[in-house]
């Protein structure tokens, strides 16, 4: 006998997953992101100051520093994002990341390293850090937020170890104590002064891990691992390995944020990257991944990235106080795992 669903054991699934696909809330969570963009920058229009007639959220220069100021949170996001579709979760990526500008600018003025070299190291240590992570805590079977709250200890102390408790200023030239001059293009703009170079980076790795994300076989593995990872694991899929392989994804881009953070401000400080985690967390989620794994979206995050900023950005104009900023962004942080878990429950209700 054939174990393969009838056709009138398929018409009810379909119907169902035809109603999930329907159902406006979800609808709603899919696209929150790009919702709350829209939201956020027609509030930005009606609420901007203006200056000679002239809308200030909306002016070039505005509207570089709201996608410069993201794009290191941008890039942690984006490897945050995998770590979350397999229902984990990284704390420590603000900390690595100071540790990478410290060690990238100790490096490149204290030890005479050359660009290529600086980059190659601090991104494989980056990626050797999410991995041991990622190891330990499968291996181990840790909850992956203890691991890397450990983690977020001792990248803070080794961050402070190499630096001395000491900013490392970075200046350029030729010849011992100063970095090459062409690191310096992190912190321009190209294309008539308009687009920040730290934000085409950050662009450029979202296009990446969208396709690999989106189109591949470890994508896909991804996927599988969050929505089910007995499953995953009875249909072949080497879940330990994809575990190891997302948090060393995150420590990779957590390196290559420090390495941009550094090349932006020239110095490397071992407190620079505190709350990034959470920025970074909140992007996701507003983005559409849901905390639960096995859906998510690189897209939904980079809206939920610029999102983030442009609330910043239209607040700040505004003169609203740090306070109220950070009240605002938790609320709708609390509104977009709200949303997540309504919508759970009911496709649980459809199931």
């Amino acid at each position: 006998m054939s174990s393969l669903p009838t056709t009138e054991q398929q018409t009810p699934a379909r119907d169902k997953s035809a109603a999930k696909r329907r159902d406006p809330l979800a609808l709603l969570v899919r696209f929150q992101s790009l919702i709350g963009l829209v939201i956020v920058a027609i509030g930005g229009i009606i609420f901007s100051p203006r200056r000679h007639g002239e809308i200030l959220f909306l002016a070039p220069d505005n509207i570089a520093n709201i996608v410069r100021a993201v794009s290191e949170t941008g890039i942690i996001a984006i490897g945050m994002t995998f770590v979350i579709v397999t229902a984990g979760i990284d704390l420590s990526v603000g900390a690595l990341l100071g540790l990478s500008s410290v060690v990238t600018a100790t490096m490149m003025i204290n030890g005479g390293f050359g660009l290529a070299p600086t980059i190659f190291l601090v991104l494989l240590a980056g990626i050797a850090f999410g991995a041991i992570q990622g190891t330990i805590s499968t291996r181990f079977r840790l909850e992956a937020f203890i691991v890397t709250l450990a983690g977020l200890q001792a990248a803070r102390g080794l961050a402070l170890v190499v630096s001395g408790n000491q900013y490392i200023n970075i200046s350029y030239g030729d010849g011992p104590g100063l970095a090459p001059p062409v690191f310096a293009i992190l912190g321009e703009r190209l294309f008539d002064n308009v687009v920040p170079v730290a934000t085409i980076v950050f662009v450029g790795f979202a296009a990446v891990a969208t396709l690999v994300l989106n189109t591949t076989r470890f994508g896909r593995y991804v996927f599988a691992v969050g929505g089910n990872e007995r499953a995953a694991r009875l249909s072949g899929v080497p879940v330990t390995g994809v575990k190891i392989a997302v948090y060393a994804i995150t420590g990779f881009a957590s390196a290559l944020a420090g390495i941009v953070h550094a090349g932006q401000f020239n110095f490397g400080s071992a407190n620079d990257g505190a709350g990034y985690e959470l920025t970074a967390i909140a992007a996701v989620v507003i983005g559409g991944t849901s905390l639960f794994g096995g859906a998510g979206s690189m897209i939904g995050t980079v809206a939920g990235t610029i999102m983030l900023g442009a609330l910043a950005n239209v607040l700040q104009l505004n003169n609203i106080t740090p306070a109220l900023q950070l009240l605002s962004t938790a609320a709708i942080i609390v509104l977009a795992a709200v949303l997540q878990s309504l919508v759970r429950r009911r496709e649980g209700l459809l199931r």
